[in-house]
């Protein structure tokens, strides 16, 4: 009885618990360029094949470290597919998310170098990978960071710098908790975390949460083995007993995490740890402390200060008191502004002899880029299709951001009122382009300057061009336009230079463009303005539909007038074979009296026989 009532306090303690009051996180895991789904060991992890996400082309794989996924296959981007390359995941819940990527090496003797690239994420470049990083077993395989979705979809961009073609091996989305890793105000609104470095200090090996048997909502984090800050510092120490406070929301720490630490030496009472990084950037530092020596048995016994690059960013840290007991979890953060290319995290024992920490995490900080107007994005993906553009042009992802690596042919400004990129100049002259100019040009509406001269675009030019107001230079000239010149053009007050030359027009110039406009040109079709010839009377849009109108409808009286005359034709013809038909035999018989009649008046007195009368 007393086990039955245990086994339900114990079910319904574990219904309350932060994990199990929730639901399963989303998770999404791909595997590049595999044409099936796949499982990894030793954990049976599923990755979903790479399908219908982006261009490239899939090859077979070589990880370059053991912490990579063991998968076979990868998906490279070559220069010529373009220098912008994106995979879009659509249907991702709005939350936050944990988004990693690692890389691969394509295993064919033709590829005998790492690639080095820069990454983007939501178009905020956020890593550059760095020469060597193929030879290490840390985070140089692999870019992580932490962003807000908000608008159901992600966006990874890989951008080519010329040395080599991007090479991606697995993509995961992990969502975590809306609250993670919250370290001050306004953390939430444009902020990205990347991950700069994470350790496990005095751990044995290098492990992942899953491997901790951690939280799904903590989002899978990789944590490297430091077994030593420097020869001679510290000494590892490690733990079975049970660690309180770890495990909780929001952040969902792994226990094994704090079953061991590095503790410093009587020879270097200090404990000093120190990281490259990008000058003057701002970093998250996360910092990870439990009490497992048994040396220290309460309150007071060890007590530290904590210095980041030389300054105190914590005063008289006593483990014990400030988590609340022995074995139990303390987190502390701050976030600082590092000018040089060192970041340095000092604990100095001021009680005590000795300084000890569990684990460390540094975060870059990044201000999210402000992408460019949908609308437009929208509009230049038509424009692409309609156009031909070439592949190696590339134009995917977005057209203005990351401002490293903006699309070529695309002039971008910033609109600091409604905080967003718009396009202001379009400069394809001389690209080969073969398709036609679309209507949705005109959702443009911020350009200044179009440039489309020497390609073969053909078709009519959209009236809708008249619709964007600010439009200062059209170049269309040395192309296969055909049509008539819009009389919206002459709506264009800002216009400056029109460029039509070398085009099949024809037709009125519309008077409000001026002769002025047309610099150089020579139209034998086109009439209406100084230096052209005399048009002659022109009617009215009405005048024209009605000439139409008449013209059909005189059309169709002559067809109709025809198919009666032929049917009357048809049906005398008709008539008149019937009569013949009927007179037929009547006149058979005519024709045989009246022969033999003249045969009776051919005949001699002796072969008419003797005569009756005397």
């Amino acid at each position: 009885m007393f086990a039955h009532f245990l086994l339900l306090l114990l079910s319904f303690a574990s219904a309350f618990s932060p994990s199990a009051s929730r639901t399963a996180p989303y998770v999404m895991r791909i595997s590049c360029g595999a044409r099936e789904n796949a499982h990894t060991l030793p954990t049976n992890t599923l990755w979903f094949k790479d399908f219908a996400y982006t261009g490239g082309v899939p090859a077979n794989a070589t990880t370059p470290s053991f912490i990579s996924p063991h998968l076979k296959t990868l998906r490279y981007f070559p220069l010529s597919e373009g220098p912008e390359n994106c995979y879009i995941i659509n249907r991702v819940p709005k939350g936050h998310y944990s988004v990693r990527v690692f890389f691969g090496l394509v295993k064919e003797p033709s590829f005998d170098s790492e690639p080095l690239f820069d990454v983007s994420l939501e178009g905020t470049q956020m890593y550059s990978l760095r020469s060597g990083w193929s030879n290490s077993d840390n985070e140089q395989v692999f870019v992580e960071a932490l962003v807000f979705l908000k608008d159901g979809s992600v966006s990874l961009c890989f951008h080519s710098t010329g040395h080599g073609d991007p090479a991606i091996l697995s993509i995961e989305i992990l969502q975590v908790d809306d609250k993670a890793y919250n370290f001050g105000p306004k953390w939430d609104q444009g902020i990205i975390l990347r991950t700069a470095k994470r350790v496990s200090c005095g751990a044995k090996k290098s492990e992942f949460d899953v491997d901790y048997s951690g939280d799904r909502w903590g989002g899978d984090r990789f944590w490297g083995s430091l077994s030593t800050f420097g020869q001679n510092s510290d000494h590892p120490l490690s733990v079975e007993t049970s660690i309180k406070q770890a495990s909780k929301s929001p952040n969902f720490y792994p226990e094994g995490l704090y079953q061991s630490a590095l503790v410093s030496t009587d020879n270097q009472p200090d404990l000093e740890y120190s990281l490259d990084v990008d000058p003057n950037r701002k970093y998250s530092i996360w910092l990870h402390f439990a009490e497992i020596d048994q040396s220290v048995t309460g309150v007071g016994q060890r007590i530290f200060d904590i210095l980041i690059n030389g300054d105190i960013a914590f005063q008289d840290v006593d483990i014990v008191k400030m988590s609340g007991g022995l074995f139990t979890a303390l987190v502390l953060n701050k976030t600082v502004a590092v000018n040089g290319r060192t970041l340095t995290i000092t604990m100095q024992p001021t009680k005590g002899n000795h300084a000890i920490i569990s684990a460390i995490e540094v975060f870059e900080v990044l201000l999210a880029e402000s992408k460019t107007l949908s609308d437009e994005v929208r509009a230049l993906q038509k424009l692409k299709s309609a156009l031909g553009l070439p592949v190696r042009l590339g134009w995917n992802g977005d057209p203005c951001v990351p401002q490293q690596h903006p699309w070529s042919g695309a002039d971008c400004l910033f609109d600091s009122s409604i905080h967003k990129w718009v396009i202001d100049g379009l400069g394809l002259d001389n690209q080969g382009l073969r398709g036609f100019l679309p209507n949705d040009i005109s959702q443009l509406r911020h350009l200044q300057s179009i440039n489309l001269s020497g390609n073969r675009i053909r078709g009519a030019i959209p009236p809708s061009l008249g619709s964007i107001a600010g439009l200062e230079i059209l170049d269309l000239s040395y192309n296969s336009f055909n049509g008539s010149i819009p009389e919206s053009l002459g709506q264009l007050m800002s216009l400056r230079k029109l460029s039509l030359n070398g085009n099949s027009l024809s037709g009125r110039v519309p008077s409000a463009l001026g002769g002025r406009l047309l610099h150089r040109a020579s139209f034998k079709c086109l009439c209406g303005i100084p230096g052209l010839r005399t048009c002659g009377p022109q009617l009215s849009v009405g005048a024209k539909i009605g000439i139409a109108l008449g013209a059909g409808v005189a059309l169709l009286l002559l067809v109709i007038c025809s198919i009666c005359w032929c049917k009357r034709r048809e049906n005398i013809l008709r008539a008149q074979r019937i009569a013949a038909a009927r007179e037929a035999p009547y006149a058979k018989a005519r024709t045989h009296f009246t022969r033999e009649v003249q045969m009776g008046r051919g005949r001699t007195a002796a072969e008419n026989g003797p005569s009756l009368l005397s």
